[in-house]
C-alpha cells in the first residue's frame, strides 16, 4: 500500500511537471507586440520626391528606448540616422543625415511598450524612386528563446513563493494550534520569501536580454541601468525593498512573538508589495490602468490566500492537529476560502473585460484561449473545493482528514496547472491590442499557400483592405521544410481599374521568410506575382487574386 502510494504521489508529480513545463514552453509561435506601429512618416512603401529630415513613427502606446535598436540604413547599406532618437510618448522621432541620396531605404526599429514588453518590425520607403532594399545585419535583435522560457519560470517561481510566504504566515498567526510546533510551517514562510525575492532579482536581469535581444548571460551595465530606470525596474526594487522591511518583523510574527502593532505593519507591508506586481504589467498599460491595478492585486492576494492556505491544510494542520482542532479551524478556513474565490471571480471579470475586450478577442487570440483554459481549471477546482465546503458543513470534515486531504491536494493539483498558464498569461500580448494580427476570418487576413516544381510559398496579408498591408512570405521545400530563398520579387496588379503591376520592395528576415509592407489604393481583386529565385538557375512564378475590400 505504502509503495503504490509513493508510486501515485511520483507519477502525479511528474505529470503536473509536463503539463507546467508544456504551459511554460508554449505556444511556439512568435509572440505579438503589446504596442502597435500605428502610422509613420514617410509610410510604408511610400516613394517620397525628397530625403526627409526626420522619421517620425507613431505607436498605440507609449513607448521606450533600446540601446541602437532603432536603425535607418541607405540604399548603399550605411547608416544615415542621426544622433539618438527622441521620445515623447507615444511618438519617436528619428534624425535623418541631410545628405541621404535617393533609392530605398530601410528602417528597423526595437522598443519597450508600457507594459515592459518588447516591440519590434522594419519597413522600407523611397526617395526619388525604389531601389534594391538594403539589408541591415544589426538589425536581428530577437530575445533568445532561453531567455523567454526562463521569463515564464522565473513568473511561475514567484507566484508559488508568494502563495508559501502569505499561507504560512497566514496560517501561523490565525489558525495554528498552541500546542503544535511551529518550526516547519516558519520554514516553508522563508522559503517562500526566498523565491519571490530570487524571481524578483531574476526578472531583473532576465529583462534586459528579453527587451534588448541575446542570451541570458548578455547583460550590460547600460542594458541593466536602463531596467532599473524604467517602471518595471522600480516596481521591482521597491518589492525588494519592501520584502526586506518585512523580513525585520517575519521573524518574532512567525514565532508568535509580535504585537499588534507590529501585525499591521507587516499587513501593510504585504498589501504594497502586492502591488508591485500589476505595476510592472500589463495593468499598467490598460485603457484604465488604475481600476486594472487594483483588481490584478486583489486578484494576486486572493490567490496567495486560497493556495497558499490548501498548502498548509494538506501539509501540515491535517496531518498534525487533532479532531477537536480540526473541528474550530476547518470551518474558519471554509469561509477565508471562499472570501478568497470570491474576489477572484469579481477580480477576474473585471480583468478579463478590460484585457479582452470583445468576444472575438477572446475566442481568437492566444490571450482569450488562455483565458479560458483558466475559467474550465478554475470551474475544476471550485467543484472539489465545493465538496470539500460540504464536508465542512455536514462537520464531518474534522472526523475524516484524509478524505479532506486528498481533495484539497486535488484542488492543489489542478491549481499548479493554472499557474503555469497565468505564468504563460502575463507574458502574452493582450487580447485588446493582440486582436488585430490574430483574428483569422476572412474579412481582414488572407492567407493561402501557393505550389510549383521547386518550392510551396505560404502567403499572408493582413488586414486585406485598401490602404497600408502587411504581406508576408514563407518559401518550403516540396518535402514542407524550410527552402532557403536568394531573391524575392512581388508585383500587383488590379486591371479592372487599369492599375498596371507595382512592384513591392521585400524584406527578408530569415533564410525562408520575407515582409513588406504594401499600399492598395483601391478595392477589388488584386493580381499577384510572386517570384522566388533558390539558386543561381533555380526561380519558378506563382499567382494569386486576392480581394481587397
Amino acid at each position: 500500500m505504502a509503495a503504490r502510494g509513493w508510486a501515485a504521489r511520483l507519477a502525479t508529480t511528474v505529470g503536473l511537471l509536463v503539463a507546467l513545463l508544456t504551459l511554460l514552453v508554449a505556444p511556439a509561435t512568435p509572440a505579438s507586440a503589446h504596442a502597435v506601429l500605428q502610422s509613420s512618416s514617410p509610410a510604408a512603401s511610400a516613394v517620397v520626391p525628397t530625403a526627409p529630415a526626420e522619421v517620425v513613427l507613431t505607436f498605440s502606446e507609449p513607448v521606450r528606448k533600446v540601446t541602437d535598436r532603432i536603425r535607418l540604413i541607405a540604399p548603399d547599406g550605411s547608416r544615415v540616422d542621426r544622433g539618438e532618437p527622441r521620445f515623447d510618448g507615444t511618438v519617436v522621432t528619428i534624425p535623418v543625415a541631410q545628405d541621404a541620396g535617393q533609392g530605398t531605404y530601410l528602417l528597423s526599429y526595437r522598443v519597450i511598450s508600457a507594459d515592459s514588453h518588447p516591440v519590434s518590425g522594419a519597413f522600407t520607403y523611397s526617395v526619388g524612386a525604389p531601389s534594391e532594399p538594403p539589408t541591415d545585419t544589426g538589425a536581428d535583435s530577437r530575445a533568445d528563446p532561453v531567455v523567454e522560457t526562463a521569463v515564464k519560470v522565473g513568473k511561475f517561481v514567484g507566484y508559488a513563493g508568494l502563495l508559501l510566504l502569505v499561507g504560512a504566515t497566514l496560517v501561523l498567526v490565525a489558525l495554528w494550534p498552541s500546542r503544535l510546533s511551529r518550526q516547519g510551517p516558519s520554514r516553508v514562510a522563508w522559503i517562500g520569501m526566498g523565491l519571490v525575492v530570487l524571481a524578483t532579482v531574476a526578472a531583473i536581469w532576465l529583462q534586459v536580454p528579453y527587451t534588448a535581444g541575446g542570451g541570458v548571460l548578455d547583460v550590460s551595465g547600460e542594458g541593466l541601468g536602463s531596467v532599473l530606470g524604467s517602471g518595471f525596474g522600480t516596481a521591482h526594487l521597491v518589492r525588494l525593498g519592501l520584502l526586506a522591511a518585512a523580513a525585520f518583523l517575519l521573524r518574532p510574527l512567525l514565532a508568535g512573538q509580535a504585537g499588534r502593532t507590529d501585525t499591521i505593519i507587516l499587513v501593510v507591508l504585504g498589501a504594497a508589495t502586492l502591488f508591485t506586481w500589476p505595476l510592472a504589467g500589463h495593468a499598467a498599460a490598460s485603457p484604465a490602468p488604475a481600476v486594472s491595478v487594483a483588481v490584478d492585486a486583489v486578484h494576486l492576494g486572493s490567490m496567495a490566500v486560497w493556495l497558499g492556505g490548501l498548502v498548509m491544510l494538506a501539509g501540515f494542520l491535517l496531518r498534525r492537529a487533532d479532531e477537536r482542532e480540526l473541528g474550530a479551524i476547518l470551518p474558519i478556513w471554509s469561509r477565508w476560502a471562499a472570501l478568497a474565490v470570491a474576489a477572484l471571480l469579481l477580480a477576474g471579470t473585471v480583468q478579463a473585460l478590460i484585457e479582452v475586450a470583445t468576444v472575438d478577442g477572446l475566442l481568437n487570440t492566444t490571450y482569450g484561449q488562455l483565458v479560458i483554459a483558466k475559467i474550465v481549471l478554475f470551474t475544476l477546482v471550485i467543484g472539489v473545493a465545493a465538496v470539500s465546503r460540504h464536508l465542512v458543513r455536514q462537520r464531518t470534515a474534522a472526523q475524516r482528514p484524509t478524505r479532506v486531504r486528498r481533495l484539497i491536494m486535488a484542488e492543489l493539483a489542478i491549481t499548479a496547472v493554472v499557474l503555469g498558464v497565468s505564468a504563460t498569461l502575463v507574458q502574452t500580448p493582450p487580447a485588446r491590442t493582440a486582436v488585430a494580427d490574430e483574428v483569422g476570418s476572412t474579412e481582414n487576413f488572407f492567407r493561402t499557400t501557393l505550389t510549383s516544381s521547386i518550392y510551396s510559398l505560404q502567403v499572408e496579408m493582413s488586414p486585406a483592405r485598401r490602404g497600408n498591408n502587411t504581406l508576408h512570405l514563407y518559401a518550403y521545400t516540396p518535402d514542407n521544410r524550410p527552402q532557403p530563398v536568394e531573391e524575392w520579387r512581388v508585383t500587383a496588379a488590379l486591371p479592372s481599374a487599369g492599375v498596371e503591376p507595382i512592384e513591392f520592395p521585400l524584406l527578408p528576415l530569415t533564410d525562408n521568410h520575407a515582409t513588406s509592407e504594401i499600399s492598395l489604393p483601391a478595392a477589388g481583386e488584386w493580381q499577384f506575382r510572386f517570384t522566388v529565385r533558390t539558386s543561381d538557375i533555380d526561380q519558378a512564378t506563382v499567382t494569386a487574386t486576392v480581394s481587397i475590400k
